[in-house]
């Protein structure tokens, strides 16, 4: 099916979502004392699943139906679980802002993979300068100097803060955003992209529980005690509204936008983050806040100009119309 460009309730629908992801890293920190991370991945699943189940019951969304979607569905799952296990691990090793900058290369994974495998996904030059002009938006907003400094998850254990383990971390990080992308892309490109969006999710979701709990076994993770309500309430923003609503309406967009620039407003997702740290957590916003929010809103316009191309050199050609699929 062919992917249509982004219209004003699609751009609306992805900002949105990326302020509930940026808040989710505040959301996930804010609990860790009290509810380890791995596990806090279990009970997201768990309960987003039941949620999930709960809805296509009353909607009537066929989860069982054959459709050929079995096979890719099990891939996505593994990739989503696995990711999040090296995305917690990871962040135990390396920074917070080196772990971000990190994850948040998937858009450029996602451009280009697309651009191989996804007929209509290439990216023209203004495309790539887009993603790069907004990468580098990330980089500035998370703070360039700090990248150099590792610093521990907030309530985690922090183990040594030698070379080895900071490359290492970064390596998991980076690996996690290769993941990432591997799961847009398998959805995009497969028949999952054919079935309902609830389906696509309750893929991972279920795959995604048995390797969270496992990790969570090997690892050692425990609960201490009974976690207090404010540890509860930042789980529970993150099972219900962000696994359980935001994610669905993710692959809804996905099945129905191009990838490549839905993808490219992820960026968007740490400058959010930032931003509700400051609320939440009281950290200082500066000057290179203000610039890197120019750089990432300068990357999109690029990201989300038509390309376009002529016979020879110096003719431009009318942009192709909507429906077509230039690049996510």
């Amino acid at each position: 099916m062919p992917a249509r460009p982004l219209d004003a309730l699609a751009t609306v629908t992805i900002v949105a979502l990326s302020v509930s992801w940026g808040l989710n890293q505040v959301a996930i920190k804010a609990a860790l004392p009290d509810i380890p991370p791995l596990i806090q991945g279990v009970i997201r699943s768990s309960g987003a699943l039941a949620m999930l189940l709960a809805w296509c019951a009353m909607r009537r969304v066929p989860l069982l139906s054959r459709d050929g979607s079995l096979l890719p569905g099990l891939v996505t799952g593994l990739l989503f679980g696995v990711e999040f296990v090296m995305i917690y691990r990871g962040l135990l090793m390396t920074s917070a802002s080196r772990g971000t900058i990190f994850l948040y290369t998937a858009p450029l994974f996602v451009a280009l993979g697309g651009s191989f495998f996804l007929p209509g996904e290439r990216l023209g030059r203004l495309q790539w300068l887009g993603l790069v002009t907004a990468f580098v938006g990330v980089a500035v907003a998370i703070g360039v100097p700090h990248l150099l400094a590792p610093a521990a998850v907030a309530g985690a254990p922090a183990p040594a803060a030698t070379l080895e383990s900071t490359l290492a971390g970064d390596a998991l990080l980076l690996v996690a955003s290769v993941f990432w992308a591997a799961t847009t892309l398998v959805v995009k490109g497969s028949r999952l992209v054919h079935v309902a969006p609830e389906k696509t999710l309750g893929y991972q979701l279920a795959v995604s529980i048995p390797i969270l709990g496992l990790a969570a076994l090997v690892f050692g993770e425990t609960v201490a005690g009974v976690p207090r309500p404010a540890a509860t309430g930042w789980l529970a923003y993150q099972t219900i509204w962000v696994v359980g609503i935001t994610y669905g309406l993710w692959f809804t967009l996905v099945k129905h936008y191009s990838a490549s620039r839905l993808s490219a407003f992820t960026f968007l997702t740490p400058l959010f983050g930032v931003l509700a740290g400051h609320v939440v957590l009281g950290d200082a916003i500066d000057w290179p806040f203000a610039v890197a929010a120019a750089l990432v809103v300068a990357g999109l316009v690029l990201v989300n100009r038509p390309r376009r191309t002529g016979p020879a050199a110096g003719t431009a050609m009318p942009a192709k119309p909507a429906g077509t699929n230039e690049s996510r």
